[in-house]
């Protein structure tokens, strides 16, 4: 099991979606069968709440008779604050009285603002910044050079992304029991499974069985009208990392206050620009701000444009509790951890099971028997002195 401990820089970046991944041999309650690809057949996908539509699925013969689980845990902002970060980590089990990773959690997302306005900085706003952190680096100029081509410059270019989609279920490989997306890539990370809609935006998607057991973390929010959501994560994550890589290379601009405000680069596209702007993915508010007979009616067609159950996104503050809309498909985690904002400490949990076949029901003459797959989802927000349990769902799939 591997073991890390968190720095005091926490050198995270911008307003991104950052994914820590833990992959442990214990994840699942019993080993992986290597079967023989299943043959493609036609099965019911049945579903206890809405918009779900009949799918495909694998035969139950090559799974093992064991049951899968996983656990996420997602954080908002954190702003810089480095004692309650700490404390949030630990009370939501992802890291032990020491600091070290627990090893009961099987991913952790954090959904930016990891410290404080630090996506301000390559575009040389400063006014956030303190005398005695320039004098950390030394000067101005070396503090520059590391947000460049230094350490911290270096770890943003590696880990950088402004949206994930995130797994419930592992991919494992065309031997897996489990169907995974046919355009997963695995150079491409555990986080960045594409999803990309072949029917126009408001039409059912109909998949796989688990191809929409994905959930979607990005710092503001997708917006039903952002140009670049499709493929999902990919269009997004492609316009940061080049927008990143200009900033990153261009003069460095001299630092705001006291010369003008440099803004991004004079040569950003602009698709590039619309990461920045009211509608796009770093900054929209509406999830959280707009009524709920307004958005609910809307967040169906983003779920089936990104291919996920869920959009999960920090940014807009509600500082007592974490806030769950439209029966759970929208969750906004920014609670204002920060000692500078005084909201409450939390973290959302959110836990999976899929339990295999154990018993058989009665199928269509020549098809086999079916036999009944139990997905389970929890999710559950995680406060200092109590836990909510905002979603409880059951899905039945049955497969031959």
């Amino acid at each position: 099991m591997p073991r890390i401990r968190l720095s005091r820089f926490l050198p995270a970046v911008l307003l991104l979606a950052a994914v820590f991944v833990a992959f442990r041999q214990s994840t699942f309650g019993a080993p992986i069968r290597h079967s023989p690809t299943p043959t493609d057949e036609e099965l019911q996908y049945e579903v206890q709440n809405d918009d779900v539509a009949a799918q495909n699925v694998f035969s139950a013969e090559s799974v093992p008779e064991a049951q899968y689980k996983r656990r996420i845990v997602a954080v908002g902002d954190l702003h810089g604050d480095y004692p309650n970060a700490l404390r949030v980590l630990q009370m939501a089990d992802v890291v032990d009285e020491e600091g070290n990773w627990s090893g009961k959690v099987d991913l952790f997302v954090q959904t930016g603002d990891i410290i404080d306005r630090q996506a301000t900085l390559l575009i040389a706003d400063w006014r956030y910044v303190e005398a005695k952190e320039i004098a950390t680096f030394g000067s101005v100029a070396a503090r520059q050079k590391m947000l460049q081509t230094g350490r911290i410059g270096r770890a943003w270019t590696a880990n950088y992304s402004i949206t994930s989609r995130v797994a419930l279920y592992p991919p494992l490989g065309p031997d897996s029991p489990f169907p995974s997306s046919a355009s997963y890539d695995p150079s491409l990370g555990h986080s960045s499974i594409d999803f990309e809609s072949s029917l126009d935006f408001g039409e059912e998607q109909l998949d796989d069985p688990l191809g929409t057991a994905y959930l979607s973390f990005v710092h503001g929010g997708l917006s039903p009208s952002f140009a670049h959501l499709s493929p999902y994560p990919s269009a997004i994550n492609e316009l940061g990392a080049t927008l990143l890589r200009r900033l990153q290379t261009r003069p460095f601009p001299p630092p705001h206050p006291p010369h003008p405000y440099a803004g991004l680069p004079h040569d950003a596209s602009e698709e590039e620009k619309s990461l920045y702007e009211e509608e796009g993915p770093l900054w929209y508010r509406g999830w959280a701000l707009q009524p709920e007979h307004v958005v609910c009616p809307e967040v169906g067609k983003i779920l089936r444009k990104t291919g996920v159950r869920r959009l999960i996104m920090g940014h807009t503050p509600n500082f007592t509790a974490i806030t769950s809309r439209c029966n759970g498909k929208v969750i906004i985690i920014d609670t204002g951890i920060s000692h500078a904002y005084g909201g409450v400490l939390s973290a959302l949990s959110i836990q999976y099971t899929l339990t295999p076949p154990s018993t058989a029901v009665d199928s269509n003459p020549g098809s086999g028997t079916n036999r009944q797959w139990k997905e389970r989802e929890i999710v559950t927000a995680i406060y200092p002195e109590r836990q909510e349990v905002l979603v409880v769902e059951e899905r039945t799939v049955l497969g031959s």
